[in-house]
């Protein structure tokens, strides 16, 4: 069986590639030679904006215009900070550099390093046919499996791993399922190939999406909003991996549940295929052999880093403390360290240790654990080994770096582009109901990253939204939580993110298709979040505001 995705045969019409730099470019030019604007707000209040904020902006819409049309490498946009930002006078390189490299950045490649682990000993292949085959072989099982087992993989690895490995599965499956109706020379037009491609296809870009929307890890849009957060609000409450998974576990369940029913709601079943189906099933996982050491000592430290993050803060829902934390037992071992009495009374292990330490501390642990294999010259192979661990994903860690600078360049110290842009907003939705600015925002993102990059678009709106937040006197988590998770629910086109591209690269999917369940989708998205957010992420946090 090959794993080689069929290109779909499609048409476009292409804009010249050097047309788009030099309009980009001509656009930049302009915005820099034209004055600061000074806006006017309907209660007579003028907000000017400083000569910074106005180069801020230039910057932003070069970043954003190339991060958008990708002529030159998301990674190489994202390094323009730090040659413009010194050039145009709005911070020193030492200072932009700095957002290159954050707490947040080194949970990703700890996560990063222990999925890649996951990978190199097949383990998430093996949960994914186990999820599989316990969910069974009837067609809405069977695309509910093949949806569970991405979502779950999703959480923890990249979201386009995980559709990449997927997919071919799901084309292995529907290949048995043709073969079998050629062998019984079936030509109804009821049969299950044709149905159970788009419900499955679909579905297992969706539970990617939705999957990776549940971790901090999961997907990169997570991680670079909670690290502008920290790093423009670092007063504010703290949002850790607990937390997180606590929010929005409960959002993407429920979402993941309407996607499903949507998908399979008409479809019908074939007992003609099922048969086929669990062979092919059981093939898949006879191949696998039985589970090696590697795998088992792979799913232990998996399973350790699930739980130190998960249990390191006390887990609390609004005022009621569930399970204490882990890092509460270290403030002893601080105290028997002993402090000079400058630092006596602030030396907490919650100060010190966060979710990037549990990261790195297993993934750095990883090259150390033997895998129970010696290689030809008879020495112990261990979890983890540079040749796999640089197959990270370095070209995100630049585009974290550049979402950030470009970030930090709104803050008040820098430019105050964002006080600006907060206070510009502040009288259109002044008095507006909590409910009603969330519900805007999760439509304004929903739909705006079906054509731009998720990290792009977390980078360049979330620092405004922000100030908003503080603008209107609402908490800011209750529009950095819904607004992040809107991010991930771009499901229209196959452009909008890269399982989308996979699937749709299979052939068995139209645009039409993929735009009639992902425009319903989306729409249903908006008063999910919404409802999430006033209703429970709220409460669950602590949170209490007007017109919740």
């Amino acid at each position: 069986m090959t794993n080689e995705l069929p290109a779909a045969s499609t048409t476009t019409w292409r804009i010249p590639r050097g047309a788009i730099p030099a309009a980009l470019l001509t656009g930049f030019v302009l915005i820099l030679a034209t004055p600061a604007p000074t806006l006017t707000r309907p209660d007579g209040v003028k907000l000017a904006m400083t000569p910074e904020a106005w180069r801020i902006v230039a910057i932003m819409f070069l970043m954003a215009g190339l991060w958008i049309s990708q002529v030159v490498p998301m990674a190489a946009t994202s390094l323009l900070p730090l040659v413009l930002f010194p050039l145009f006078g709005i911070q020193s390189a030492k200072e932009v550099s700095r957002a290159f490299i954050s707490d947040m950045q080194f949970l990703f490649i700890g996560g990063f390093i222990i999925a890649l682990g996951l990978e190199r000993w097949h383990v998430h292949r093996r949960i994914a046919l186990h999820i599989v085959n316990r969910v069974g072989v009837r067609p809405r099982q069977l695309v509910l499996g093949m949806m569970i087992a991405t979502a779950a993989l999703s959480m923890w690895i990249s979201n386009t791993a995980t559709t990449l490995m997927m997919v071919p599965i799901a084309l292995a499956l529907l290949r048995t399922i043709d073969s079998t109706h050629s062998d019984l020379k079936s030509d109804r037009t009821t049969a299950m190939s044709p149905q159970l491609a788009l419900p499955m296809l679909l579905g297992i870009a969706y539970a990617a999406s939705l999957g990776g929307m549940t971790t901090i890890v999961g997907t990169p849009t997570n991680t670079v909003a909670v690290a502008i957060y920290q790093a423009q609000l670092p007063e504010a409450p703290e949002l850790s991996v607990a937390q997180w998974m606590m929010a929005a576990i409960p959002v993407g369940v429920v979402y993941f549940g309407i996607v499903w029913l949507v998908l399979t709601w008409s479809l019908k079943r074939d007992r003609s295929s099922e048969a086929e189906l669990g062979i092919e099933l059981k093939r898949h996982l006879n191949a696998l052999g039985p589970i090696t050491a590697a795998e088992v000592r792979m799913l232990v430290v998996f399973a350790a880093v699930a739980v130190l993050w998960v249990l390191r803060q006390p887990l609390r829902f609004g005022n009621w403390t569930l399970v204490p934390g882990w890092s509460t037992l270290l403030d002893p071992w601080f105290q028997l360290l002993g402090h000079s009495n400058q630092l006596s009374g602030a030396v907490r292990a919650e100060n010190f240790v966060s979710d990037s330490t549990v990261a790195i501390a297993l993934a750095v642990l990883m090259f150390f654990i033997p895998s129970g294999i010696r290689d030809e010259s008879g020495r112990r192979v261990p979890l983890m080994n540079w040749e796999t661990a640089v197959k990270m994903p370095w070209e995100i860690i630049l585009l974290f770096g550049g979402g950030l600078a470009l970030a930090s360049g709104f803050s008040d110290k820098v430019s105050g582009l964002a006080s600006w842009l907060g206070q510009a907003l502040q009288g259109p939705l002044q008095g507006q109901s909590t409910w009603l600015v969330i519900a805007v925002i999760c439509l304004t993102m929903t739909f705006l990253t079906e054509v731009t990059s998720n990290v792009a678009t977390i980078s360049t709106v979330l620092p405004s939204l922000l100030i908003i937040s503080e603008q209107l006197d609402i908490d800011s988590r209750l529009l950095l939580i819904p607004a992040t998770l809107a991010t991930s629910c771009a499901f229209m086109l196959p452009i909008a993110t890269a399982p989308n591209a996979i699937v749709f690269g299979s052939g068995r999917i139209t645009p039409g298709q993929m735009a009639r369940y992902g425009v319903l989708l989306n729409l249903v998205g908006v008063p999910l979040l919404t409802a999430a957010a006033c209703w429970y992420i709220g409460p669950l946090l602590g949170i209490t505001e007007r017109g919740l």
